[in-house]
């Protein structure tokens, strides 16, 4: 949660006119296990959280089985999960945790990664990423239906 990102968004929500807007300035690990019902969202869409990318802190970033799991929850059948990240490594992991979720099927063919999808606009760190010549790595991934 980063507090002056909230505060663009409101703003940019403000001149777009969205009255479609729900935001909440919370850890989102607490939200969704505690105010949001399962199968409350068609699709959700975390692109670069913040890669931890020290070895000894890999231990808090966002996209680890628990946290996936809890997405999965949340998702209608057949809502979609979509990720980016522009750490080659921290894509790598995300991979792994979402092909080992049974609720989620990957939607790339062979189960790596995706094409950037058109609607999602590059973000400030992904445009000064490719300026410095890195790559950026696209997941998606549908829930599928729930056994019971």
């Amino acid at each position: 949660m980063h507090r002056s990102g909230v505060g663009r968004l409101l703003l940019r929500a403000e001149q777009a006119k969205l009255a479609n807007l729900r935001v909440i300035c919370h850890d989102v690990v607490d939200v969704l296990s505690s105010a949001i019902a399962h199968q409350s969202f068609d699709s959700i869409l975390i692109f670069f959280p913040d890669p931890w990318h020290k070895k000894r802190h890999h231990k808090r970033r966002l996209i680890d089985a628990r946290f996936v799991e809890m997405l999965a929850a949340t998702l209608r059948p057949q809502g979609v999960l979509r990720l980016a990240t522009d750490w080659q490594a921290y894509a790598e992991q995300m991979l792994a945790v979402c092909n080992g979720c049974s609720r989620l099927r990957s939607q790339s063919a062979d189960g790596s990664f995706v094409p950037r999808p058109e609607f999602r606009p590059p973000t400030r760190f992904e445009r000064r990423g490719a300026r410095l010549g890195h790559g950026v790595w696209d997941l998606a991934y549908e829930k599928t239906l729930d056994p019971y």
